[in-house]
């Protein structure tokens, strides 16, 4: 019997799923999901291409409920912007969760990913950073740190930004691009420290391998959402600050053990604090913020389980606006 399967294009899916609350609340809900136990989350496949400074993740997740499962590709190859190509690419495909057929083909070469992963900061800001934030600091100045700025102003609606990155140029222009956008005070900052000291949500958004935000910057009233670190070796956190932290939570604990900013401080010797809540149970309530002078900090690997959850909703955003293509298998 013939069946429909939808190819969906990048300039299609930008046109059909876009960085807001919809999409935020999507990602809110996988992470619930996750924090009930009922998830079924491989670990991620993880392939480095030294030769080409490059990776490759490949994650999924079955989410009970959800009418699909998706598997991402993802590859990251570096050196590409001096080639005139995009660092960041690839691809997901959504199977039917119920007979395993495969119902869409995402060509979105990363934007869905670009979008969930902010959308993954938006949550962790609403359920973790001061309910008032006045300025935010971003460590990085890539199209990420863009991002993260635009959803968690979504959720905590900021006057300032301050944007600090190792390339000065870039920052300038990362800030100049976030003002314009949100219609707010954005301006580079070249002291990382001073960038903390006067935000009170702080995101990180780098390839670091060495720490960029270090434990003694911390104050009353910092939150921090590190999402930078997704494999092992990168660090972008001084692994003594999720020790002295009020409260640190991992997306998906196995992951930050082995990829995130727990993994450096396991290593260092440091963490002593047991299993740490994840995300899905603070959205879930069964922890979080207490007081507005707690310092908390979440560290984002990425979970298969937002990948699903996009997914599924740009197939339904797309049906519903009549994006796409229809081929017959």
């Amino acid at each position: 019997m013939p069946r429909d399967i939808f190819i969906l294009t990048e300039n299609e899916l930008r046109r059909a799923v876009h960085l807001d609350l919809k999409a935020i609340g999507v990602v809110e809900q996988a992470f619930a999901a996750l924090g009930t136990g009922k998830v079924i989350m491989p670990p991620i496949l993880s392939m480095a291409v030294p030769e080409a400074n490059g990776e490759v993740d490949v994650k999924t997740a079955y989410i009970p409920g959800f009418e699909g499962f998706a598997i991402k590709v993802s590859p990251g190859f570096f050196d590409n912007p001096g080639l005139g190509l995009p660092s960041l690419n690839g691809l997901m495909i959504l199977f039917s969760a119920r007979t395993g057929l495969v119902e869409a083909l995402l060509l979105d070469n990363g934007y869905l990913t670009d979008v969930r992963t902010a959308a993954a900061g938006a949550v962790a800001a609403k359920h973790l950073a001061p309910q008032n934030v006045d300025t935010a600091g971003v460590m990085g100045a890539g199209v990420q740190a863009r991002l993260q700025m635009e959803a968690a102003h979504l959720v905590r609606p900021f006057r300032r930004v301050l944007v600090w990155g190792r390339d000065a140029a870039k920052a300038e222009a990362g800030a100049a691009n976030i003002a314009e956008k949100l219609g707010i005070e954005a301006r580079a900052e070249p002291d990382p420290a001073r960038l903390v000291a006067e935000s009170q949500l702080v995101v990180t958004t780098t390839p670091a391998e060495e720490p960029i935000l270090e434990a003694e910057w911390l104050h009353p009233g910092l939150h921090i959402t590190a999402m930078g670190s997704d494999q092992a070796g990168k660090n972008e956190i001084d692994p003594r600050a999720l020790v002295a932290a009020d409260l640190y939570v991992a997306d998906r604990v196995s992951q930050c053990e082995k990829l995130g900013e727990l993994r450096a401080a396991i290593a260092a010797g440091l963490w002593k604090g047991g299993t740490p809540p994840e995300l899905g149970e603070i959205v879930n309530g069964k922890a979080g913020r207490t007081s507005e002078d707690q310092v908390t900090i979440c560290d984002l690997t990425g979970t298969g389980a937002q990948d699903t959850a996009i997914a599924t909703f740009a197939l339904t955003e797309a049906k519903t606006s009549g994006a796409g293509s229809v081929i017959k298998s």
